[in-house]
């Protein structure tokens, strides 16, 4: 079996982004092994530009990427004023690695992290994967609502 990798990227990603590292540090096109995680295992996602995911990263505070051997199977990030508010984005697990409790590792390691582990508040959004998260002790809100503007 592959080893597995959990990836608890700097602030930013920067070897990710700018070299493509892997594991150990390894350049093995990371990013567009990115790309095409979020783009085949997201409808939310599918057609973010490398670009667009360089600067995504370069904003994020949190950042965390799950890899099988040298292909990366998982990836979540997070955005925090580091002590009243967060918010977790893109988490994402490849559909074939399911079930096998590494969506959880993900959410556990950014709840973890220096800059979250100590926020009052993270809010997260999903379609369809509200069981998965009241598992980790989120909890549906119906006091606020949710307001998007987009452009």
């Amino acid at each position: 079996m592959k080893e597995i990798y959990l990836i608890n990227h700097s602030k930013g990603a920067l070897g990710l982004r700018f070299f493509g590292l892997g594991p150990n540090l390894k350049p093995n096109n990371g990013l567009n092994k990115l790309q095409k995680l979020l783009g085949n295992n997201t409808f939310w996602a599918k057609n973010r530009t490398i670009k667009d995911i360089k600067k995504c990263l370069a904003n994020s505070d949190v950042i965390v990427s799950l890899w099988l051997g040298d292909e990366i199977v998982g990836f979540g990030r997070a955005l925090t004023d580091g002590i009243y508010r967060g918010v977790l984005w893109d988490i994402v697990i490849d559909q074939n690695y399911q079930g096998k409790g590494f969506g959880k590792l993900i959410v556990k390691s950014l709840l973890s992290s220096k800059k979250i582990k100590n926020t009052k508040k993270l809010y997260l959004m999903t379609t369809n994967k509200k069981q998965f998260y009241s598992q980790l002790d989120f909890k549906e809100v119906t006091t606020q609502n949710l307001l998007i503007r987009e452009i």
